[in-house]
């Protein structure tokens, strides 16, 4: 039998030198050893104690199966073949070494469970994949087992799966609903054992979508297809660490693209402006938005096409819904990149969808240049702040408008003024905020502070920066290492010569934004 074994090598071989004749820089000794070794063990269910070996791994040439019954010479088994072997009921250890081309081999021993009795201790586990709500993984234990088999309960007619204890078997679901997950234990004989679980596969994604903490299901088409990743350029347009990502390959279609479906339809009924930040790797692409029923019908579907402006940098598109049937209970959100272009290759990026009124809000960057939006600010201490003309436009800011603080004669060393913006700052990435100021004097403490839209001492944060220019522009730091994100912080409080009583100067701001 080990002269065969030989032989059979030798040939193998042979086999891997004429084929790689025309590449003779294979280096044999760089394979590694065998990885992943194990094997699937099936037992015919009439009593009879056969067992089918189907051994499993990486890198591997041959198998030799040692039963562990006593049984002297072992089977030899080429990668993807099995063989069967005839047991006793009982327990027992099987050897399986597994071999490379280069002779490197990999042992395990596979318990072989042989009983004509029915499984008892059945304990199946049921688990959801993170970020990924269409999707499950099953294992399961039990004694007097030889494998087990799961049915998913979403097809009809559907053949199990076979694994072993030890296993995870993933599966993905198509769509959301209630399904009847049955395992089953099985013996050696006709007994077994059965357990049956109900799955509830829902869709917890709706607008907004930031991609932080859930990646949705993608439905992709085309060509294309969209996957969770990093954020390719983390800055002031968006902050986050998480965003979506669109391939499309050389040769997709033109119309390829990505769906995303949601929990429930979206409510159009006051708000009409879907908005999304994109970045592509140029400028003048055309980005569509599709919306769709879950029974998606030509007749009732609406699309709107917007028209890159940046290359290599994030920007955020507005899609104006203003006329959509609010009936129609639109749940499922399109998405093309470079439509009606062949793929080229292209990795394209987006991120926050989100509905809106389409008014502009208030939310940094701040640069006090809108004809639209109002700065209230609330003032305190004998401290005033309005936005005015830029009285000294030079230097590093020569914007039209900025904003204008007060500090009256005989005003508190406290005195300052705030601004509620209209959604939280996201600090996941970014945690510093920089800000363009013009004092008269240098050295003079500019403080910043942090509060939430309900304001409570506990959660507040402030920082310190000292001015270096006297009548001029400067841009100061206020870095935040150990905000706390989910804190929501939603108003931005300003003191200017903090600690000193006012003296009727007025101190100028501008360009309030993040920065890394």
């Amino acid at each position: 039998m080990k002269n065969l074994k030989l032989i059979a090598s030798l040939i193998v071989f042979a086999l891997f030198l004429g084929c790689s004749e025309d590449n003779l820089d294979v280096d044999l000794d760089a394979l590694v050893a065998p990885q992943n070794i194990s094997a699937l063990t099936t037992v015919t269910q009439d009593n009879t104690g056969k067992v089918t070996f189907l051994p499993r791994g990486e890198g591997v040439t041959q198998y030799e199966i040692l039963f562990g019954d006593g049984t002297t010479e072992p089977a030899y088994v080429n990668a993807g073949a099995t063989v069967d072997h005839t047991y006793k009921e009982g327990v027992y250890n099987a050897k399986i070494v597994a071999t490379t081309l280069n002779g490197k081999k990999t042992e395990v021993t596979q318990v072989v469970t042989v009983s004509f009795l029915a499984p008892t201790n059945l304990a199946p586990v049921i688990s959801p994949v993170l970020g990924d709500n269409f999707s499950i993984t099953v294992s399961a234990t039990a004694k007097l087992e030889t494998y087990f088999q799961v049915f998913f309960g979403d097809v009809a007619n559907e053949v199990p799966v076979d694994f072993m204890e030890g296993e995870a078997i993933s599966h993905t679901y198509v769509a959301v609903g209630s399904y009847v997950v049955k395992i089953v234990a099985l013996s050696g004989g006709v007994a077994k054992t059965t357990s049956t679980q109900t799955v509830v596969i829902s869709n917890p994604i709706n607008l907004p979508i930031t991609f932080e903490t859930a990646v949705p299901a993608f439905g992709n088409f085309g060509g294309a297809f969209s996957v969770g990743a990093n954020n390719p350029s983390i800055g002031v347009v968006n902050g986050s660490a998480k965003v979506a990502k669109l391939t499309k390959p050389v040769g997709a279609e033109v119309w390829a693209g990505s769906t995303i479906e949601l929990a429930a339809p979206i409510d159009f009924s006051t708000k009409k402006v879907i908005k999304m930040k994109v970045w592509s790797p140029k400028a003048g692409i055309v980005i569509k938005m599709k919306l769709e029923k879950l029974v998606a019908t030509d007749a009732t579907n609406v699309e709107v096409d917007v028209t890159t402006t940046v290359a290599n940098g994030w920007e955020e598109l507005n899609y104006d819904f203003t006329t959509i049937n609010n009936a129609n209970n639109y749940q499922r959100i399109v998405v093309f990149f470079d439509f009606g272009k062949p793929g080229t290759g292209v990795d394209y990026f987006y991120d926050d969808i989100e509905l809106v009124s389409g008014a502009e809000t208030l939310v940094l960057p701040l640069s006090f240049e809108s004809a639209t939006l109002t700065y209230n600010f609330g003032n305190f201490g004998g401290a005033n702040t309005a936005v005015i003309a830029n009285q000294n436009a030079t230097g590093i800011n020569t914007s039209t408008k900025v904003a204008a603080l007060t500090k009256g004669s005989g005003a508190e060393v406290w005195a300052g003024s705030s601004l509620a913006l209209d959604s939280p700052i996201n600090f996941a990435v970014m945690k510093k905020i920089k800000m363009k100021v013009w004092s008269p004097k240098a050295g003079i403490v500019v403080k910043m502070k942090l509060e939430k839209k309900v304001a409570t001492d506990a959660t507040n944060i402030e920082v310190d920066a000292t001015s270096t220019v006297a009548n001029g522009w400067e841009e100061l730091t206020f870095d935040f290492p150990g905000v706390i994100n989910s804190n929501d912080y939603q108003r931005v409080v300003v003191f200017f010569d903090f600690g000193q009583t006012g003296a009727g100067a007025t101190y100028y701001f501008d360009d309030i934004k993040q920065s890394n």
